[in-house]
């Protein structure tokens, strides 16, 4: 019998893919509005969601819920990605726990989560994303308008507003981050959608902090 399963996280704005390939695996990010990858076998997609998705290909056998994950001291209300982001962080570092997991989950809402090295939730902090942030600037402000292509500015003062509007969010984000992590004490997890965009130049702030 082949147990070979893909995976999907259905988000606010992006769906968040695991496609099995040759025994490991292949992640991918698509928005909610673009077609479904081809071949999908969904006998054999595992799926959890958090946003408003029509699910009417989806096996409602295969969906994961709050209720499948268990975790110490997870509050009833928490969210399917927030649960599985930390059910998935103390799967991987659970020989680690003489540190604390703080696990950062960068998507349309930035979700910053504690867990002791018991393996208790202590709880944790939210505030808009990187694309949420620029939007909202584009929304309530009157010459600002929110850029099609996301990177991150080189420089920490920028003379364009489109790059200040860029570099200030990240630093927002970042800024929220370091606060929140102590090197010494904790063992930082990046994933979401923007994990890639915002990963690379978190790992040289932090260095030179």
């Amino acid at each position: 019998m082949n147990n070979i399963v893909d995976y999907l996280l259905i988000g606010n704005t992006r769906l968040h893919w695991a496609f099995n390939k040759n025994s490991s695996y292949k992640f991918s990010h698509t928005l909610v509005n673009d077609s479904l990858p081809k071949n999908i076998d969904f006998k054999k997609l595992i799926w959890a969601s958090v946003g408003k998705y029509p699910t009417n290909n989806l096996l409602k056998k295969n969906q994961v819920t709050i209720k499948d994950i268990n975790l110490k001291n997870m509050p009833h209300f928490i969210g399917i990605d927030r649960a599985l982001a930390c059910f998935a962080a103390l799967s991987m570092f659970k020989s680690k726990l003489s540190k604390n997991l703080l696990i950062v989950d960068l998507g349309t809402t930035v979700s910053i989560t504690k867990i002791d090295n018991q393996g208790n939730i202590l709880g944790g902090q939210l505030f808009p994303g990187f694309t949420t942030q620029l939007k909202s600037m584009e929304q309530s402000t009157k010459n600002l308008v929110s850029p099609n292509k996301l990177f991150i500015p080189n420089n920490k003062f920028e003379i364009s507003t489109m790059n200040a509007m860029l570099r200030g969010v990240y630093n927002s984000i970042t800024g929220a981050i370091n606060i929140a992590f102590d090197r010494t004490k904790d063992i930082l997890i990046l994933c979401g959608g923007d994990a890639n965009l915002i990963g690379n130049s978190l790992k040289k702030e932090i260095k030179n902090l």
